[in-house]
């Protein structure tokens, strides 16, 4: 494996936790600047949604932000990933999968899968340096808890 695919993996899992960190605080603006200019985030289950575009994606994440960054019983959201698998196609595409569950303060609240792809958005500053950004993110919810937030989604 060569270096540069290293460096890309590396730069597709720090956007994956950038996301989750990001959008677990309620900072919805830097979630959007994850995303390719043209990029997608499609979401199937709770409510389902499609938005293209980082104006699009902010205004979808502004719509839930009082329910993911609410103190209030249930409690703040926290996303929790696993098992992320990584595949560098090219210098130009890479994709990912993983698993995630969300957290309240009441527990377990929902679960399933983030499919995404990737396009390298270089820094613009003449380095090696390098971000890979969302082209296109699916969230696949695969449950929830009865009585939980995303069951009255």
């Amino acid at each position: 494996m060569d270096l540069w695919e290293l460096s890309a993996r590396e730069a597709v899992r720090h956007t994956i936790a950038s996301y989750t960190y990001a959008a677990d605080n309620g900072r919805f603006d830097d979630v959007a600047a994850l995303f390719a200019v043209d990029g997608v985030l499609e979401v199937q289950g709770i409510g389902g949604a499609s938005a293209t575009g980082r104006d699009a994606i902010l205004g979808f994440f502004r719509g839930v932000n009082t329910d993911v960054t609410t103190t209030a019983p249930p409690g703040r959201m926290q996303h929790h990933v696993s098992s992320v698998r990584v595949e560098v196609v090219s210098p130009t595409e890479a994709r990912a999968t993983c698993y995630f569950t969300v957290m309240t303060g009441a527990g377990v609240d929902h679960w399933g899968r983030y499919k995404d792809r990737f396009a390298p958005d270089r820094d613009g500053d003449g380095g090696d340096s390098e971000r890979w950004l969302f082209a296109h993110r699916l969230v696949r919810t695969d449950g929830r808890t009865p009585g939980g937030w995303a069951d009255a989604r």
